[in-house]
């Protein structure tokens, strides 16, 4: 391949590009913002703003998901997390952002050894449901064949089965892996899965029947898996290769449209951009959202892998507070820095680009320029 670098003699490695990496590029013609048109749709959902919240108890809780849905988001529950863990987990929360560095890993393990309790899943999506929004809920591989019944039953919209890395083919000496293809064949909700980070993987993903595939790769704020595994994938290159096994499987398929969601390495609202730019549909946010005035990280942010109980992947990254989250989403900013006001930035640039729809942005042009921040 023409990208590839000897590393050595015996190992040559692909150039692959992070965020910061590329800069998208105007073009001849530009917009007004306000006749662009930042919408989008996955299976029979309607979505005003591309911006899924991650599954992450630091910024999704039954209550932020519901106040990002009433902005036009779709906010996903982590199924696996405190909400279903404890009646009420506000005070382990306030707990957490009161740790000091040390004592951090050891009691987050402790806490999160409590057991799922399928009554509080059903509680849950429910409340959810109940506030007229659309109920997104995720599932790691390893907890969907114990609990997806329940979450059907209980009235989800999405099915999320998210993890560090997701295949089409676990391979398992100790026990029967979850068959992908089967279990979304049979499954009467839209399933979105991941993450993956390669075209191969992607379109195995696609070929099961998935709504959507989640990428990245260990690439957010509060992931150490570069460091633990010393496993990471750029999210630009990542993007365009599973942009290419999009386009490839809707010829395989006969028209049948898999959407990409940008997850991983999406902190402020230049990221947000360039990730559509690379060809993805929607992101899903972390970072970004935990900096919510009313997200139950209260300024921290971690994500399932910082209190796995053996490997922990992860840790608690304090993020700070931007503002509310109808600041975030949608404005008005009171900074320059790409932490408020992402709905505006996207439109910004896609006018300013000459774009007038999502779909449209992600043929826009990017250079190669490695940027450091100041």
């Amino acid at each position: 391949m023409a990208n590839e670098i000897e590393i050595g003699r015996g190992k040559r490695g692909r150039r692959a590009y992070g965020f910061d990496d590329i800069a998208i590029v105007p073009s001849r013609r530009t917009r007004d913002p306000e006749d662009v048109n930042t919408s989008w749709q996955i299976d029979a959902f309607h979505v005003d703003t591309p911006i899924m919240g991650a599954p992450m108890d630091s910024s999704m809780s039954p209550a932020t998901i519901i106040e990002l849905g009433r902005l036009g988001g779709i906010g996903v529950l982590n199924l696996e997390g405190l909400w279903t863990r404890y009646e009420d987990p506000s005070p382990l929360l306030e707990e957490i952002a009161q740790l000091q560095n040390g004592d951090v890993m050891r009691r987050m393990q402790e806490i999160y050894s409590a057991p799922v309790d399928p009554e509080l899943i059903t509680e849950r999506i429910r409340q959810i449901r109940a506030a007229g929004v659309t109920v997104a809920g995720s599932l790691s591989p390893q907890r969907t064949q114990e609990h997806w019944r329940r979450v059907v039953e209980a009235g989800v919209d999405i099915f999320v089965i998210r993890g560090t890395t997701v295949s089409a083919e676990h391979v398992s000496f100790n026990r029967e892996p979850l068959n992908l293809k089967r279990f979304i064949y049979e499954l009467d909700v839209p399933v979105i899965v991941g993450g993956a980070a390669t075209y191969t993987a992607a379109l195995h993903l696609m070929r099961t029947g998935a709504a959507g595939v989640l990428v990245g790769f260990g690439g957010g704020a509060s992931y150490t898996t570069r460091q633990a595994l010393g496993v990471h994938v750029p999210m630009a290159s990542a993007l365009a290769d599973v942009a290419a096994a999009r386009r490839d499987y809707l010829d395989e398929s006969g028209g049948r449209y898999v959407h990409v969601i940008a997850d991983g390495a999406i902190g402020r609202s230049g990221d947000l951009v360039k990730a559509i730019a690379c060809g993805a549909d929607a992101a899903m946010m972390g970072t970004a959202l935990a900096r919510a005035n009313e997200a139950p990280g209260r300024g921290w942010h971690w994500g399932v892998e910082a209190h796995h109980p053996v490997l922990p992947r992860g840790e608690r990254v304090n993020v700070g507070t931007a503002g509310s989250l109808e600041e975030i989403v949608n404005g008005p900013s009171r900074a320059a820095d790409g932490t408020t006001n992402l709905m505006g930035a996207l439109a910004r640039a896609m006018a300013t680009t000459g774009y007038s729809d999502l779909k449209e942005f992600q043929r826009v042009d990017v250079v190669v320029h490695p940027y450091h921040q100041r």
